[in-house]
């Protein structure tokens, strides 16, 4: 615990088993009170490895349900095991969990109720291996974000973030889409709600085993995170509505 708040880390895994143990290893434990992986269908021995490692809390999708419909069942368990700081981290190792103590803080101390890893501040993401066309695609979105949703943010396509249980019981996520665009639509909520987003300056990794999407998915996704942000922007206008808030 941090401070008497629960800590609870959350593990979206798909074809995950390669890159589990490293990523499970570095996550400290004596401030984590409980992890949860949620596994969406993977065609790897995901769970498998889950279970050796002693992993507090598994859930097996039977079929895949995406990205986004795997973080939801994962922020309603965390809810519902009594968590106050709920952290996002992915299983491919793409993000380091050595962040963890820093984000937990962030939350704790009543500075921001929510907190992102991103690898835009600094040069994290160019220095890690990002693709130059996904890093242009990222500050093209990001400031079409910041702009339609009146916000400033380094970057809104990190996958490690960190949220106070406040927050996850004050927007509804659970309206949200089940695939990649669920995690713009999440920020979305956050802002449009009136919740402050700190960042953190994260390093990333890109390689082989961690997971991303092909062009093609990223275009889509890419549309997507267009239209997320135009209909933000209807929604404050009070000439739009949309079931996420």
């Amino acid at each position: 615990m941090y401070k008497g708040k629960k800590v609870v880390a959350v593990l979206p895994a798909y074809n995950a088993a390669q890159t589990l143990e490293k990523t499970y290893n570095e996550i400290p434990r004596d401030l984590v009170d409980e992890v949860i992986l949620c596994d969406d269908c993977s065609k790897d021995n995901t769970v498998a490895e889950a279970k050796r490692l002693g992993i507090d809390h598994i859930i097996s999708h039977e079929t895949n349900k995406g990205y986004g419909g795997n973080q939801k069942s994962l922020y309603n368990k965390s809810l519902e095991l009594g968590a106050d700081i709920v952290i996002m981290l992915h299983p491919d190792y793409q993000y380091t969990p050595k962040l963890i103590p820093s984000m937990v803080n962030i939350i704790g101390e009543d500075l921001y109720p929510v907190v992102l890893g991103s690898r835009i501040l600094g040069k994290g993401a160019l220095k890690g291996g990002m693709p130059v066309y996904k890093y242009i695609a990222n500050r093209f979105l990001t400031a079409t974000q910041n702009f339609l949703c009146d916000y400033k943010l380094s970057e809104y396509h990190t996958g490690y973030r960190a949220f106070s249980a406040e927050v996850l019981r004050g927007i509804n996520f659970n309206n949200n889409d089940d695939d990649f665009v669920f995690d713009n639509e999440m920020l979305s909520q956050i802002i449009y709600n009136g919740f402050d987003i700190g960042e953190v300056t994260c390093p990333t990794k890109y390689f082989e085993e961690a997971s991303s999407i092909n062009l093609k998915r990223s275009i889509q996704y890419g549309l997507g995170v267009l239209r997320v942000s135009f209909v933000h922007r209807l929604c404050k206008w009070g000439i739009g509505k949309s079931k996420l808030y």
